[in-house]
């Protein structure tokens, strides 16, 4: 019997995914649980459009990262803090201050989570951090920390 995966199932497939089962355990297991449905003619039409539905708006979240991406491409942030000897910065940068200083340069949103930055920024000078924005595509801005007065 053809079933079409409601959820992911251990060991059978994925959400979406159509599969061949037996009889019982589609009527048994799968079907009382709402894991799966028949796969009916009326079922698989729903089936593709769900998919490409899916597949539409994979295709508008990725165009609109790379537009964003795009934006923030040649983006420089200017970090003024009190230093002491040698470079070392009186607290950090962290990913919580480059995402406000974004948001009031270019009124993007961005999540601080999506930044590549490991630690917090402690010393002077010029730094790359990437910004992950969809699958695949990725910005990268610069961070330019000098020292206060």
């Amino acid at each position: 019997m053809e079933v079409i995966l409601l959820s992911e199932v251990k060991a059978l497939g994925k959400k979406g995914e159509l599969k061949e089962v037996s009889a019982g355990y589609a009527r048994n297991f799968l079907f009382p649980k709402k894991l799966a449905v028949e796969a009916t003619p009326g079922n698989l039409k729903q089936l593709k459009e769900e998919q490409a539905r899916r597949k539409h708006k994979a295709a508008q979240d990725e165009e609109t990262a790379r537009d964003l991406a795009a934006k923030l491409g040649g983006l420089t942030l200017t970090f003024q803090t009190k230093a002491g000897e040698g470079g070392k910065l009186f607290g950090s940068i962290t990913g919580k201050d480059i995402v406000e200083q974004i948001q009031q340069k270019t009124k993007l949103e961005i999540d601080k989570k999506q930044l590549n930055l490991p630690e917090p920024i402690k010393a002077m000078g010029e730094h790359e951090v990437s910004i992950h924005l969809y699958r695949g595509v990725t910005a990268t801005i610069k961070i330019q920390v000098t020292a206060e007065g």
